[in-house]
């Protein structure tokens, strides 16, 4: 038996007694150090996901130590440490193999058919997915890497240069880890905006040479402008509220590229003129593939971003109910929550 973290409703978190998943011959069991709270995570908690719906044990990110290996395992050993790439698929859309996981037409996470999610005290990966931690990678950080793999995405999709004017706009976990991606990319002049000023410190302790709280406030694009010295480069657009596809629109110089990151629930305008007659770009981005999680966890490794400032709270298992509504509600100055196990 083990506890797993399920969201068993709309804003309702429960921890039960499961039994331990059993593994196939190419699979390994995770014994499971700590496992993140994902704004998509959220998303489930509030009945809005796409495809992972309540009932469900929930979570995707994670790292930990194998204590199983099926028959036919080569390359993971009893002991590893690890984290996960978690997301299955051929990279096969439309009978094309496009050599991207995240493009599968048939493409499979955590949370998903009989795929428990990663907030449990075991988790079951196959062999291809997991991703060996460095000795000088702790748990803590280890966990990060699934996320900043986001980061690291959005940042090859928005093809960022070392001398780039780079704006981001949000700074929930997602999006400071962008800009940690951003920054690995030698990208210096940078912005973050958010409305919470807790969370645009945490973007000043990842690096970011300004930071603009917009709330309430009307002309933030014009100020953001000037504090940068101009329009900008690139926009990674981590935050879905309403309007922000057209304000990171006028954000942006001519040619200029503007980058989904968020998951987006409600509709959006669009300005298609400055995207016509400005030559503006505006890119969709998700997920990663194998080497957004390798050079994630290179960022991590290198120690040069201190990527680990996001965490803001690790609770326990029992606390985990506590810890989706600090993150959905916001409260106690919550960024990257992390569910511990087996402490």
């Amino acid at each position: 038996m083990m506890k797993a973290v399920f969201v068993e409703d709309a804003e309702q978190v429960e921890v039960k007694d499961i039994d331990t998943p059993k593994i196939q011959d190419d699979e390994v069991l995770i014994k499971v150090a700590v496992a993140g709270i994902c704004g998509s995570d959220i998303h489930t908690y509030k009945g809005l996901h796409p495809f992972r719906k309540p009932p469900v044990v929930i979570g995707h990110e994670v790292a930990g130590e194998v204590v199983k290996i099926g028959k036919n395992v080569k390359h993971v050993d009893i002991g590893d440490r690890v984290t996960v790439e978690p997301q299955l698929g051929t990279g096969e859309s439309e009978g094309e193999m496009t050599g991207h996981i995240n493009y599968s037409d048939k493409r499979l996470a955590p949370g998903m058919d009989t795929w428990l999610g990663t907030m449990a005290e075991y988790f079951v990966s196959p062999e291809s997915l997991i991703v060996p931690l460095p000795d000088s990678v702790s748990y803590d950080r280890g966990v990060l890497t699934e996320p900043l793999a986001v980061g690291v995405h959005a940042a090859l999709k928005a093809d960022i240069q070392p001398g780039d004017r780079v704006a981001v706009l949000g700074a929930g976990p997602i999006g400071l880890l962008t800009l940690a991606a951003v920054r690995a990319k030698g990208a210096e002049q940078t912005v973050v905006t958010d409305v919470l000023d807790y969370s645009l410190q945490k973007a000043v302790e990842l690096g970011a040479k300004e930071t603009h709280n917009i709330k309430e406030d009307n002309d933030w694009i014009r100020k953001v402008k000037e504090k940068m010295g101009g329009s900008f480069d690139k926009v990674l657009i981590t935050a879905g509220v309403p309007g922000i596809v057209n304000d990171s629109l006028k954000l942006l110089k001519k040619g200029g590229r503007a980058v989904t990151v968020a998951m987006f629930h409600d509709q959006q305008q669009l300005d298609v003129e400055q995207l016509q007659q400005q030559e503006k770009e505006l890119i969709g981005c998700m997920t990663y593939n194998r080497p957004d999680t390798e050079e994630a966890l290179n960022i991590i490794e290198a120690h040069n971003i201190p990527v680990e400032n996001v965490i803001s709270h690790r609770l326990g298992v029992e606390q985990a109910a506590e810890g989706f509504r600090i993150v959905d509600k916001k409260e106690d100055q919550s960024v990257k929550v992390l569910v511990a196990f087996n402490d």
